[in-house]
Order: structure tokens, then C-alpha cells, then sequence
């Protein structure tokens, strides 16, 4: 959609000083080509430096635009990476070695501002750690990590905060979407351990009646949530800083983990903190 003409092209007026503005410009005017998008937004959030390679950058970039379609427009947001030596950008760099690519070596800042009270299931704020899980309720292997991960932390206060995040996989599992929605509307309601309890329903990933995710739900939780608990201000405003907050660090699949505001790609580094 939002696809180059070519992987790699020259950028050859672009000077340090006004670097961003000169790959904001760039980019906006290749997006562009495309007659099918309008009002559209390029702007480099973050830059780093790429640890195996010392003379190149990655920017992260997010774009706002509207997409022509039909029956209606739709808004587009994403967040991407690119790399840049100053004179040449592209959207992949591979290594010769491993065959891996670097994006793997990118990890945005994760800010201060993210670990929000509402995200803050168990463990006090001050603890010596912090952890952060974004997960998806029907996800398998969320299914048999993140409860078994939550339980073991939770019995250390003192040394685990634990911030869960609500990422439900939209194209894979559609129901996670109301059921993250109901977990959020039970937890404001006053409901405890919601965020364990919800990996033990039994439901069609693929289930798109409102209605009987919900039965399924309140059953299980006891809890009366409607579907109009889903669309309060409040619900929304958490679902959607969680989703927000997901794309700002390139949150892509579940589970998740970052640990001190680093990203845990082992994702249990937790057993091994002192």
C-alpha cells in the first residue's frame, strides 16, 4: 500500500543538519505517486544508530494518510523503519553473516509515559524491576506463557511491577478484540485478575457475534458486561492508548516482553534478574 517504487534509492541532497526533513520530504513525495492516497503525514519519530553497522542510522517513521477505497476512505497509520548512511536510504539491511535483518537491532525508546497506572496489574510502582507484556487472550502460546510468567512474578511485589498491555491479533483472532474490550470494561467495573482469568475461555478465535463472545465471557468471569460497555469513553480511551502504545514501539506479534524498557526477545528474562 504504501510500497516504494524500488528497495533502496539516493538521497543525495540530504546534509546531517536537516537530515529528518530532507527523508520526511523524500518519503512523502514517493507515498505520493500513489493517486490513491491523500492527506497524507511523514514524519521521523526517533534516530538511532544500528550497533553492527556504525556509519548508518535507522529512523522510525510514522505516517498518517487516508486511503481512497471503496465503499468508504479509510485512515492509515503505521509506524516503519528505514536506514540511512546520510546519502543512501533503504527500507532493508541484511547481514552477510547471519542473513539476518538488522531491524532486529532496532528497538524504540520505551518511554517513562507508558507505564500508565491503568496498565499496572500487579507488583507496586516502585519495584526494582519493571515488565511489560503485550498479549493477545487467543493466542496459543500467550495461552500457556503469559498467565504461568504473571503468576511467578506476582508472588514478588516488591521486585516485579507488572504493566500488561492489550494487543489483540484483529486478523487472526477477531474475538480477542471484544474480549480485551469486555477485560477492560471488568476491570473498571472493579473485577480482579482479569488479565489471568480471560486466557482460560473457551471460544472460536474466529467468532464475530458480539453477543456470544460475551455470553462466553460473563460466564466465565461472572460479570454482566453488554456490548455497549464496550463503546464507553473510558474502555476505548485504554484499548486504544494500549494499541497506540503498541505501534510506538513496533509492537508486531504476542507475546511481547520488554523488561526495564528493554525488549526481551528471550522473553524470560525475568528468571534470571537478581
Amino acid at each position: 500500500m504504501l510500497k516504494l517504487l524500488a528497495t533502496t534509492v539516493l538521497l543525495s541532497s540530504v546534509v546531517s543538519a536537516n537530515q529528518n526533513a530532507k527523508i520526511e520530504q523524500f518519503l512523502s513525495e514517493k507515498f505520493k505517486e500513489n493517486p490513491a492516497i491523500v492527506n497524507l503525514k511523514v514524519k521521523v519519530t526517533e534516530r538511532m544508530g544500528v550497533p553492527s553497522m556504525p556509519s548508518w542510522n535507522a529512523v522510525i517513521v510514522s505516517v498518517d494518510a487516508t486511503l481512497k477505497a471503496k465503499p468508504q476512505d479509510r485512515a492509515v497509520r503505521q509506524k516503519m523503519v528505514w536506514f540511512t548512511d546520510g546519502n543512501v536510504i533503504t527500507k532493508e539491511l541484511t547481514s552477510l553473516s547471519t542473513g539476518e535483518s538488522l531491524k532486529n537491532e532496532i528497538n524504540p525508546t520505551f518511554k517513562d509515559a507508558y507505564y500508565k497506572n491503568d496498565n499496572l496489574i500487579y507488583g507496586k510502582k516502585n519495584a526494582k524491576y519493571k515488565v511489560a507484556i503485550f498479549s493477545d487472550p487467543l493466542c496459543p502460546f500467550c495461552s500457556t506463557f503469559v498467565p504461568k510468567a504473571i503468576e511467578e512474578m506476582k508472588k514478588q511485589p516488591e521486585k516485579f511491577a507488572i504493566y500488561y498491555y492489550h494487543f489483540p491479533l484483529a486478523g487472526m483472532h477477531p474475538a480477542a478484540v471484544e474480549i480485551t474490550q469486555a477485560a477492560i470494561a471488568a476491570e473498571i467495573k472493579g473485577i480482579k485478575n482479569v488479565a489471568l482469568r480471560m486466557y482460560n475461555l473457551k471460544i472460536d478465535p474466529k467468532e464475530r457475534d458480539v453477543r456470544k463472545i460475551l455470553d462466553v465471557f460473563n460466564r466465565k468471569m461472572g460479570t454482566d458486561i453488554e456490548p455497549s460497555d464496550l463503546r464507553t469513553p473510558e474502555v476505548q480511551a485504554h484499548y486504544k492508548s494500549d494499541l497506540k502504545i503498541a505501534a510506538d514501539l513496533l509492537v508486531a506479534g504476542t507475546p511481547t516482553v520488554f523488561l526495564d524498557g528493554k525488549l526481551d526477545r528471550t522473553k524470560r528474562l525475568y528468571e534470571k534478574v537478581k
